[in-house]
């Protein structure tokens, strides 16, 4: 077996992945921790005040990465979800339904902020245009993910249900990404991925590519620290499980 399959077959090891993890959640949260101190102080104290939207502008420092983060949770429990689907791999599964609550979380924060934005910029909080709509729906199919994930006891046959869920529900995720190009929607068209000729200036670009980050690194860690007792959760019986367990009783 070569060296990149044993890696692999190592970090697929619920006990080694659970002890992992544990090592891995002080660093990531301290980081994120800072990415956000750094982010939010260089982009709500030191970015220049937009011309035309004034300081209402600096709601993007959350509401943009937690607009990117919520389609990109969705991506992971899909693709988690497949391989714990076709392949039955338990980290797989442990993964997708503990990336499941964090990505409800960011598409509800996403609609929240926006909502914020949009009353003072389009006068209105909530419209049903594409973008608004679409990212609803992401919202409804995380919930409906995490519903079936508690109606179901047996959590091999919750994931096997859910992948189905959560790869059906992929197809919204271009819907969302497109569809300022597709269809007219209050939403700007896109700012950020323009790098030959970027849409927004670097003192605004910077603290936002650095809450992008911020928030991709929380993820990690808030994923981590909801997968350690999933596993704990679905190996409650084993010996390694027990182990663990009876000195903290004793």
């Amino acid at each position: 077996m070569s060296s990149f399959s044993l890696t692999f077959h190592r970090l697929a090891s619920l006990p080694y992945f659970y002890s992992l993890a544990g090592k891995l959640l002080p660093w990531a949260g301290g980081l994120s921790m800072v990415l956000f101190g750094v982010g939010l102080y260089i982009g709500l104290a030191l970015a220049p005040t937009d011309y035309e939207q004034g300081d209402s502008y600096r709601i993007i420092y959350v509401h943009v990465p937690a607009a990117w983060m919520s389609m990109l949770v969705y991506v992971v429990l899909a693709i988690a979800g497949a391989i714990g689907l076709v392949w039955r791999l338990k980290l797989a599964e442990v993964v997708a339904r503990a990336s499941a609550p964090i990505g409800a979380s960011y598409t509800f924060l996403a609609l929240a902020t926006g909502s914020i934005w949009g009353k003072p910029m389009w006068g209105t909080w909530w419209i049903w245009d594409a973008r608004l709509t679409s990212e609803l729906i992401l919202l409804f199919l995380y919930l409906g993910y995490m519903a079936l994930q508690s109606a179901i006891d047996d959590r091999r046959t919750a994931a096997r249900a859910g992948a189905v869920l959560a790869l059906v529900g992929v197809v919204n995720l271009p819907i969302i990404h497109y569809s300022v190009e597709w269809w007219s929607t209050l939403h700007q068209g896109p700012t950020v991925s323009k790098f030959s000729s970027p849409s927004i200036h670097l003192s605004m670009l910077i603290p936002l590519l650095l809450m992008a980050l911020a928030f991709k690194i929380h993820f990690i860690t808030a994923v981590l620290a909801r997968i350690r007792p999933e596993i704990l959760a679905r190996e409650h019986r084993t010996q390694w499980v027990e182990q663990l367990i009876s000195p903290r009783q004793s």
